[in-house]
């Protein structure tokens, strides 16, 4: 009979996976166990008991769905015991009334894998994200809605602002942890310190949260400066950059009737990366005893990011302020992170796990890492295929002046402007608030670029005698996400075009959103025009690897695998490659196509075994 009961015992512990006291409560009964997660005077408390949060920032549309559970288990192998992660209204909502938790989107299902691996989450869904991503997360249509402000007690806006929480509510309510599931926390809006001071309207988040069914712990997160403006009274005011253990607690009681607990939202040991730009890289040392101090006086942390991974689908932000440059982010969000942007491991990733680790409670120890996941390189892939852009025009919208992309309904990518003019001149072509980047063509024949990052408006254009042809090709390369021009994020032509000083009229518009390319057909016959080409290549894979596509001697453009967008490429760096997730390759054929706007010659694509993200090129 012991010997039954021995054996059942054993059988009961390898169940639950040998981690109970590691999970705070995840374990074998956490399906339908209901937990209490409530404020002490100077700690969380889960189910009544202290509790530390050490959390770390995943981003799941930054990751393929295919590999979020090999991510959540790096993070718990790092000592995480949750994850945070923002909820993007532009990726839920794309169009008016169109919502999409499916696939990449069913952040439902993240939330679950992370339970199933032992882990807590805190969820980020405040309409308005940051995240170096597109608009912030705003969708970009709540710009055709005549007098919307963002960030505001403005009647439209809330009314789209509930439609939209009280879609994420009934993805994810239920998996609160006062439900039975593993969602600690909820956060309301974020930062709001740093562009407002209504509380008024902040009232109104926690409202529309609590009507969504969010009925559990709420809280704010702010910057040490912007706290006073963008805390909520009633709700836990969380700090963001602050890592002095006593001025965090100091803070936090002066807006918290004294009392704690006290949570590091967002604690930075790392940074993301604009185009023309030096790769940022931080060095972990110095960061990690940061990380020991905080840990050993007993607060919350959560890092941003821990793992940041790929910002693909047109979906990477900007940075612009009146008194800086425009600066659209790249794709590849590694951010120095400690899990690198393919999932692996990283010298700080080591450093940070041994300081966790001297900080679990006595006799219990972390996994062991997973091992870091095999690469390779393919080379010589021939692109056979190919069709310029202006052979490819799709219907056009006419009007007498540009169009912008809100105006044609049109999210992301591209839109061609094209004009008839009279030639056998040079002139000076002036292109009024360009949004961002765009190819400009005569006749087919490319004359050169004008590039919003550097302040560029104009460029020299020859025209021959008699009609000539002028395309303006236009690329958004990513709405502002933060700071005080979120309502100036119109893309396209967004004003008029000057010729020689006299406004150009008679507009053709032809968009290029690139949603899909099953549209496009493949040219056999040479054409006389030139400038933007897709391109396309068959390779055949024995097995599959993670690679990167080296786009080193490329100009500028989009690269898919498979019918997955992988993001941007462009040589001004610091990104020089691609990163293909073994995920979305397979063994047998494969499909790459390339859309490049620049070097219209190139006809072989490479990959390579690691990725080059620190090369700046003229």
């Amino acid at each position: 009979m012991k010997e039954k009961l021995k054996r059942y015992l054993g059988f009961m512990l390898m169940a639950c996976g040998g981690f109970l006291l590691l999970t705070m409560g995840l374990g074998c009964n956490s399906a339908s166990r209901q937990h209490s997660f409530a404020l002490g005077d100077s700690a969380f408390l889960l189910d009544g008991k202290p509790f530390q949060i050490i959390s770390g920032e995943i981003h799941y549309p930054r990751v393929p769905r295919e590999a979020w559970r090999a991510r959540l288990k790096m993070a718990k192998a790092m000592g995480l015991n949750t994850i945070s992660t923002y909820v993007f209204w532009n990726l839920h909502e794309p169009e008016k009334g169109v919502f999409d938790f499916t696939g990449n989107n069913d952040i439902a299902e993240f939330v679950k894998e992370a339970k199933e691996e032992g882990l807590w989450v805190i969820l980020r869904p405040s309409p308005y994200v940051c995240a170096e991503w597109e608009f912030g997360g705003y969708p970009y249509w709540l710009q055709n809605e005549k007098g919307l402000v963002v960030r505001s007690t403005e009647t439209q806006y809330l009314n789209e602002y509930k439609k939209y929480i009280d879609a994420v509510g009934k993805q994810l309510a239920p998996l609160q942890v006062n439900h039975g599931g593993n969602i600690l926390m909820i956060q309301i809006e974020n930062e709001y310190g740093s562009y407002g001071k209504d509380k008024d309207y902040l009232a109104l988040n926690e409202k529309m949260f609590r009507g969504a069914g969010f009925d559990g712990l709420l809280y704010t997160c702010d910057p040490p400066g912007d706290l006073p403006n963008g805390y909520l009274p009633g709700l836990l005011p969380a700090v963001n950059g602050l890592v002095k253990p006593e001025a965090v607690k100091s803070l936090v009681r002066k807006y918290h009737n004294g009392k704690g607990p006290f949570l590091i939202a967002e604690w930075y040991p790392a940074w993301f990366d604009w185009w023309g730009t030096k790769h940022h890289r931080v060095a972990p040392e110095s960061y990690a005893t940061e990380l020991d101090s905080v840990l050993g006086s007993g607060l919350s942390i959560n890092m941003y990011m821990f793992h940041g991974g790929t910002t693909r689908g047109f979906m990477n932000g900007a940075n612009y302020k009146d008194s800086t440059p425009y600066e659209p982010q790249i794709s590849s969000y590694d951010y120095d992170a400690p899990l690198d942007e393919a999932g692996n491991p990283t010298e700080k990733f080591k450093i940070f796990r041994s300081v966790i680790a001297k900080h679990l409670p006595a006799g219990e120890t972390l996994p062991p890492i997973p091992a870091s996941k095999p690469t390779m390189a393919i080379n010589d892939i021939q692109l056979t295929k190919h069709t310029y852009l202006l052979d490819a025009l799709p219907a056009p919208i006419i009007a007498d002046t540009p169009v912008t992309f809100e105006n044609l309904h049109q999210a992301y990518g591209y839109l061609l402007y094209r004009t008839i003019v009279d030639g056998d001149k040079s002139s000076t072509l002036k292109i009024d608030e360009l949004r961002d980047y765009a190819v400009v063509m005569v006749n087919g024949q490319p004359q050169g670029t004008v590039d919003r990052r550097l302040g560029q408006n104009s460029l020299n254009i020859h025209l021959p005698a008699g009609r000539d042809t002028l395309d303006i090709f236009v690329e958004n390369l990513g709405r502002i996400n933060f700071g005080p021009n979120l309502l100036k994020n119109n893309k396209g032509i967004t004003h008029k075009v000057l010729l020689g000083g006299r406004e150009l009229k008679g507009w053709s518009m032809y968009g290029f959103p690139f949603k899909t390319l099953d549209n496009f057909k493949w040219q056999t016959a040479t054409t006389n025009n030139k400038g933007p080409v897709l391109l396309q290549g068959n390779f055949k894979l024995e097995n599959v690897a993670d690679t990167y596509f080296d786009m080193t001697s490329w100009g500028k453009g989009v690269l898919w695998v498979n019918g997955h967008n992988l993001g941007r490429y462009w040589r001004v760096g610091p990104q020089q490659t691609v990163y293909v997730p073994k995920e979305w390759l397979k063994k047998g054929d494969n499909e790459v196509t390339v859309l490049e706007e620049l070097n219209d010659d190139k006809r072989v694509i490479n990959a390579i075994n690691h990725p080059i993200l620190d090369s700046l090129q003229k």
